[in-house]
């Protein structure tokens, strides 16, 4: 079956549309709207879907509907639905420990610290699945104290400057995703993860 998984991390809802914690919905609301596709809630699935068909394959896009703590429920939903192998998904999603604009393409690995990942692997028992992380960098340090304000920089907004960024970004995992079905993945990783915002 010509079929390609891919599931953005975020949070539903316009109150957090332009937060950092929603890079994974912006990229592939982007990849969508590119082939004139709209998202559906299609409540068995726990999701907004799209579809898109790239080079004879088709492309399944989800948006959790569960808030971001519980992605691994709308993931443990499409996976059970679609009776797929779990290396068959890609969980785009951002990350404060990465610089902003970095990307990083894993086949398995922890969460990371990040809620949306940790609940993925807890419903699915499992890290071997392919994720897609984006940088968004570490947050601001308050008054030079050592801790950071985590919350408030993933629920924050995406600045203009920053969005100048993430859009070559976006572009640059696009155009990946849409060569997952005509070049090797090893060719595609090492793409996304040599990536430098900075040459483009």
């Amino acid at each position: 079956m010509n079929e390609i998984y891919l599931i953005g991390l975020g949070n539903p809802g316009k109150k957090y549309l332009k937060n950092r914690h929603n890079i994974g919905f912006s990229l592939l609301e982007d990849l969508s709207k590119k082939y004139n596709s709209n998202f559906l809630l299609k409540d068995k699935i726990k999701s907004f879907y799209s579809e898109v068909k790239i080079n004879n394959y088709t492309y399944r896009l989800f948006l959790p509907n569960t808030f971001m703590n519980s992605s691994g429920d709308a993931v443990r939903a499409i996976v059970d639905w679609y009776k797929i192998n779990v290396d068959q998904i890609f969980i785009i999603v951002d990350d404060k420990d990465l610089p902003l604009g970095k990307i990083r393409f894993r086949k398995k690995g922890s969460s990371g610290g990040h809620n949306g990942l940790k609940s993925i692997i807890e419903k699915l028992q499992t890290n071997n699945f392919n994720r897609i992380r984006i940088g968004i960098g570490t947050p601001q340090s308050i008054r030079g104290e050592k801790n950071f304000n985590t919350i408030s920089h993933v629920l924050g907004n995406i600045s203009l400057e920053e969005k100048s960024i993430l859009d070559k970004v976006y572009e640059k995992v696009i155009e990946s995703l849409e060569q997952l079905n005509t070049k090797k993945e090893e060719y595609i990783i090492n793409e996304l993860n040599s990536f430098d915002k900075d040459q483009i």
